[in-house]
């Protein structure tokens, strides 16, 4: 038979999905029926199907290799019981810009046997909502519940069209079991026809005005999150850099996005930072917070705001004092910027000559300060800042480091100094817990051949941060599809990010006094972290403790060569202040 389940499964292919990561159910008897078939007859370019045992870590999964690859991927769940078990998830691919689509079955909508598909089972009453979309839709770009097997593929590639075009993104469709059981006739779509919508430029009087501005500012800068997304608009950036002497802020929206060897590299902040208030020319380039106006505002009336969404249209508060904003990609932006640039540098060589020796000056003051925050501590205690620069000397040199340090993170990768677009991702988000499947998602799609060969992945994440990850079920995957990672989880003994967001509202109220047992933050005593993976994988896992620089040196090197060998790793690293 050729139903509408194994069409699904067909358009996959032909859209050029290559994973597709599945938490099955009772609503999916046709879509087995498809896998099965999809199987045994070795049908060409059918996705890899990865079992996933949480719906969290199965959209986790597919936002790491949607990341990696630029390819939507797709999830499949278990009506509405499994769409709610998404979880933070959505909020992660939504905020994190992924094009990633959902589909989930519906209870049947026939009860006396009218059509095949029809109710067989207790939980198909209690499972059937009413509007099972809107568990999910403000996240999404594009929802619909498939109504009929004869047009399914055109209604996926309008769901993809809109998950691939800017700004990109989940999208979810659903349809019941009588729908997904249809016989139908073979078909196939024009794939010409189905495309994104092509990036945009600015206009020509755009570029001329902000190349003059730029070109005559003492002190412009560039603040953007996602420009990494695009390999090639980090190199337009880089490039942008060599000509004038901008400084460039990375907020890290979910990607590395400037080269920390760069003299204009700012390093990595969010919501305040200094030159955010002493630039004379602000573009803000791909990027949702470049400030936050209770921290820190820019004092010049000279700010353009770029963006593939500048109006932010999921964020119902949002605005900040642009001169003009356009919606534009960053590629093609920083393109005309340096085309339109480079006919104007011959009178500026020798003033910019002297600002490029400012930037190189205070480069180098801020790396000599990162070095000292870095050194180990006289009483052998661990600090997250020691953590990540020991790391950095031990990985493989094109190691990808997946980040969820939160609290933690700017220490991390002050100190991490990745340079090459791609090595650098975090959620962007929200949602704690999407290193796990994320890891996993990115190993995944770096991988080309023997789970040893691939590139090497690190995820750096804060303890409560692991726990929300799903261990369990992310670990049990690492071993059983063989996706070696390493983890380590930073153990400063609790949830410190609410004991921060307190102190910036009451800076001397009680929350200013209170220990972290009193703000129900502490975790204490703390869970065995090394060996909950090491359970959730059958054993087949390495684990380890540092408590001071001694043991986590020796245990580093042990845990990096464990997953050179094909083995995951979790190495869980006690900072100072955290007790035992």
């Amino acid at each position: 038979m050729y139903t509408a389940s194994f069409a699904f499964f067909e358009m996959l292919a032909e859209a050029g999905v290559t994973h597709c990561f599945v938490n099955l159910g009772s609503d999916h008897p046709p879509i087995l029926e498809a896998l099965v078939k999809g199987r045994r007859e070795n049908t060409p370019n059918f996705p890899k199907i990865i079992t996933c045992p949480n719906e969290m870590v199965a959209l986790s999964c597919a936002d790491g290799v949607a990341r990696v690859t630029g390819k939507p991927q797709a999830v499949i769940v278990h009506v509405d019981v499994g769409t709610q078990g998404l979880a933070a998830a959505m909020h992660n691919a939504s905020c994190g810009r992924v094009p990633v689509m959902i589909f989930a079955g519906l209870s049947p909508f026939t009860q006396d046997g009218e059509m095949r598909g029809t109710r067989t089972e207790f939980s198909q009453y209690s499972q059937d909502v009413k509007d099972q979309g809107a568990i999910v839709r403000q996240y999404c770009r594009y929802d619909y519940e498939v109504k009929t097997g004869k047009n399914i593929k055109q209604m996926m590639m309008r769901a993809l069209q809109f998950a691939t075009s800017d700004p990109k993104g989940p999208v979810y469709l659903c349809a019941a079991r009588e729908v997904l059981e249809e016989e139908i006739e073979p078909y196939h779509l024009d794939m010409s026809v189905w495309g994104p919508v092509a990036p945009s430029s600015l206009p020509e009087s755009a570029v001329e005005e902000i190349t003059h501005s730029l070109i005559g500012a003492q002190n412009p800068l560039f603040i953007t999150g996602y420009v990494g997304r695009n390999y090639n608009a980090v190199r337009e950036l880089v490039s942008l850099a060599d000509k004038l002497p901008i400084r460039v802020l990375d907020t890290l929206g979910s990607d590395m996005c400037f080269p920390s060897n760069h003299r204009s590299c700012l390093g990595l902040g969010y919501g305040s930072h200094p030159w955010v208030t002493k630039a004379d020319v602000i573009i803000v380039l791909d990027c949702d917070v470049p400030w936050i106006p209770t921290l820190c505002k820019p004092t010049t009336t000279a700010i353009w705001h770029i963006d593939v969404d500048p109006m932010k249209q999921q964020m119902p508060l949002f605005y900040i004092s642009a001169k003009s904003r356009f919606k534009a990609d960053a590629e093609t932006v920083l393109k005309q910027l340096n085309k339109a640039i480079a006919g104007h540098l011959t009178a500026y060589s020798t003033t910019y000559k002297s600002r490029f020796e400012i930037l190189e000056e205070e480069y180098q003051e801020r790396l000599a300060d990162l070095s000292k925050v870095a050194e180990p501590r006289a009483d052998g205690a661990l600090t997250s800042a020691y953590v990540a620069r020991k790391l950095k000397g031990v990985m493989p040199k094109d190691a990808v480091v997946c980040l969820e340090a939160v609290t933690q993170t700017v220490a991390v990768v002050d100190q991490l100094q990745m340079t090459e677009p791609g090595s650098l991702l975090n959620s962007g988000a929200g949602g704690l817990g999407w290193f796990g499947g994320a890891a996993l998602g990115i190993k995944l799609a770096l991988d080309n051949g023997p789970p040893n060969v691939g590139r090497f992945v690190a995820a750096i994440v804060g303890d409560g941060t692991f726990l929300f990850s799903v261990p369990s079920s992310v670990y049990w995957m690492s071993m059983r599809y063989n996706i070696p990672f390493l983890t380590i989880v930073i153990n400063n003994k609790g949830w410190n990010a609410p004991k921060r967001s307190a102190l910036l509202v009451h800076s001397n109220g009680l929350s200013s006094t209170a220990s972290n047992d009193e703000l129900y933050i502490e975790f204490d005593p703390s869970p065995d972290y090394s060996g909950i993976a090491k359970a959730a994988a059958g054993g087949k896992l390495w684990a380890g403790k540092a408590k001071n620089v001694t043991e986590f040196n020796g245990l580093l090197k042990e845990a990096v060569e464990a997953v050179k060998g094909g083995t995951s790793a979790v190495l869980e690293v006690v900072v100072f202040g955290t007790g035992s």
